[in-house]
């Protein structure tokens, strides 16, 4: 079972750690959203337990999802929660796979809420060519872990020739993949 375990106190100090004030409990890696530019590429600010350690035992995390225009958050799971996405500005389509193979997809806006279950592949797309969009997640983990399809596919090392075969297609085609991704940031 992968989850958060249960804690017997009220919280947990880093082992390096005696003394707690308020500021242990106070994160303040998302003040950088305040006045910033729109963003120009796909990007995600975190707060789970390796940002903030006072999450430790309390099975919840955060993150910031920002999207330029036409901007994707490629398929992924979070092997340890399940994720609840709340748009506040703009357009995304989102989508789950579930283990039936069937496709859930919805357009969002601003204000829309969605949830994907705990451990299903998942994406988001911002549609608009134009706009930016902004969306909150929150994870009912300190910890809830992302596994990239196309890095876990593409970029750990199965031979090209497995890939080709798996995809029906040929090596050639799977290395200008890995090469696509290699440009990535």
């Amino acid at each position: 079972m992968a989850g958060d375990p249960n804690i017997l106190s009220d919280f947990i100090l880093p082992a390096n750690q005696s003394v707690v004030d308020g500021s242990f409990f106070t994160f303040t890696g998302m003040r950088v959203l305040i006045g910033a530019p729109e963003p120009t590429s796909f990007k995600v600010l975190k707060a789970s337990l390796a940002e903030f350690p006072a999450l430790n035992g309390q099975s919840v995390a955060t993150a910031v999802l920002l999207f330029p225009a036409d901007a994707v958050n490629p398929p992924h799971t979070h092997p340890r929660s399940a994720e609840l996405l709340y748009l506040v500005f703009g357009s995304l389509q989102v989508g789950f796979v579930d283990t039936t193979n069937k496709l859930y997809t919805q357009t969002l806006q601003a204000g829309d809420m969605f949830v994907f279950p705990k451990g299903l592949v998942h994406f988001q797309y911002n549609i608009d060519s134009k706009n930016s969009a902004v969306a909150v997640s929150a994870f009912g983990s300190a910890n809830a872990g992302t596994v990239s399809v196309p890095n876990s596919v593409f970029t750990t090392g199965i031979d090209d020739n497995i890939l080709a075969k798996s995809f029906k297609t040929d090596v050639a085609t799977i290395q200008a993949i890995k090469a696509g991704l290699a440009l990535k940031p």
